[in-house]
This record gives C-alpha cells, sequence and structure tokens, in this order.
C-alpha cells in the first residue's frame, strides 16, 4: 500500500488551489461536485492533495464546524479493498463503510473509525 491522498477540509478551495500551486507548483488535475462537496485533486507526483470544500451541510461542513480548516483524512491505496476492509475488521477496527462506496473521480472508498486508528480518519482507495 501507498498514500494515495491527503484530504484538506477547506471553506475556499479555491485559495488553497492558488496557495498550493504556487507553493509546491502543483497542477489541477481533477476537479468535481460529489456528495455535497466540491472536490480538487492537485497532483504532487507521487500522491495528491484533495481539497474538500463543502456546498451542500455535509460530514466536511460538520468537520468544519467543530474543528476549522485542515487535514481531514489520509487515504491509502490498494488494489483490493474488500480484503483491506477484512483485514482491518480481523484486527478489531471498526469500520465506517462495511462495503466499499463509490467516492470522488469513481474509485471504490471506504473509511475505517477514528477511535481504533489513533484519532486518524483512514481511507482505503481502490486503484
Amino acid at each position: 500500500m501507498q498514500i494515495h491522498h491527503t484530504g484538506i477540509a477547506t471553506h475556499d478551495a479555491g485559495r488553497l488551489i492558488d496557495l498550493y500551486g504556487d507553493l509546491f507548483d502543483v497542477p489541477v488535475v481533477h476537479e468535481e461536485e460529489f456528495d455535497g462537496l466540491r472536490v480538487v485533486f492537485l497532483d504532487l507526483g507521487n500522491g495528491y492533495f484533495e481539497l474538500l470544500e463543502p456546498v451542500k451541510h455535509a460530514t466536511v461542513a460538520r468537520f468544519l464546524d467543530r474543528h476549522g480548516p485542515g487535514v481531514h483524512h489520509v487515504a491509502v491505496a490498494t488494489e483490493d479493498i474488500e480484503a483491506a476492509l477484512q483485514t482491518a475488521r480481523e484486527r478489531g477496527i471498526e469500520c465506517i463503510d462495511d462495503d466499499p462506496r463509490e467516492g470522488a473521480w469513481g474509485h471504490d472508498v471506504a473509511f475505517l473509525h477514528p477511535n481504533d486508528t489513533g484519532g486518524v480518519l483512514f481511507e482505503f482507495v481502490e486503484q
């Protein structure tokens, strides 16, 4: 497995596109509105920043209300999401998603509960 992306919650994706584009010289490679969010992927070459800007009241909006802008989750790429979820369950990790679901950019995804992963919200992304 490897890091696929880091999800960053923000009130203003456009501002971060400009900031990160200038600071890190990273291009936008994908943008969509998905599940009440404006989702923007910036290509780091070996992974992505995923900018998450709520356009409707969604889970990321609640995250922003509670915690403010910042890192929302870390996504790990896997070739077999079902096996990754099974491994997590066998190790006593609560899966937020019992089954994979469609995520941004058409990937199958599933999240692990941060209470069982050291306070970090992890996402599996099937490549």
